[in-house]
């Protein structure tokens, strides 16, 4: 079984049913074991600034399958949200599921790229991520978990009182 780092973002639709939803599929998924879960947060988009703010939450699960296989689970998870791959790159969506770490593996290929791009670089990712993982996780290529979050700044992301249980 891997460790494995889950993004997780929604910003139509009811952004936080949409999240709370989606850790329920997670944690009812026979491919991966829920481990633990952040609290939700609020942020600001990271694209085109005519969409909504953006729910976030970080999940981490146990899994045996490949990076591949599990990112066609957690495809499948945002399909049955109705989600729409477009162009537009950081555009509004009903939920976006991201592999953020995979073990310690580095991996880049099409359409999977690990550790995720800008993940040590966001306070939206790296915020819920502390809350659930040491500081002293490695973020491979990138340094200590506790190392970047010394250099981002937490802007005006906004923990929200909506809690998640786990079953």
């Amino acid at each position: 079984m891997v460790i494995t780092y889950i993004g997780l973002g929604s910003n139509l639709q009811n952004p936080v049913k949409q999240i709370i939803q989606a850790i329920s599929e997670l944690s009812q998924s026979d491919e991966l074991t829920l481990q633990k879960v952040s609290s939700l947060y609020r942020s600001p988009p990271m694209g085109p600034e005519n969409q909504p703010d953006y729910v976030n939450a970080v999940a981490e699960i146990a899994t045996s399958q490949s990076p591949q296989e599990l990112l066609s689970v957690l495809q499948a998870i945002e399909q049955g949200h109705g989600r729409v791959r477009g162009d537009q790159k950081w555009g509004a969506r009903t939920l976006d599921l991201d592999i953020l770490l995979f073990g310690d593996k580095i991996t880049k290929s099409d359409g999977l790229i690990i550790p995720h791009y800008g993940l040590y670089e966001r306070a939206f990712v790296l915020y819920p991520l502390r809350e659930i993982a040491s500081g002293s996780l490695n973020i491979p290529g990138h340094g200590t978990l506790a190392q970047l979050l010394e250099n981002c700044d937490k802007g005006s992301l906004e923990v929200l009182p909506d809690r998640v249980e786990l079953k």
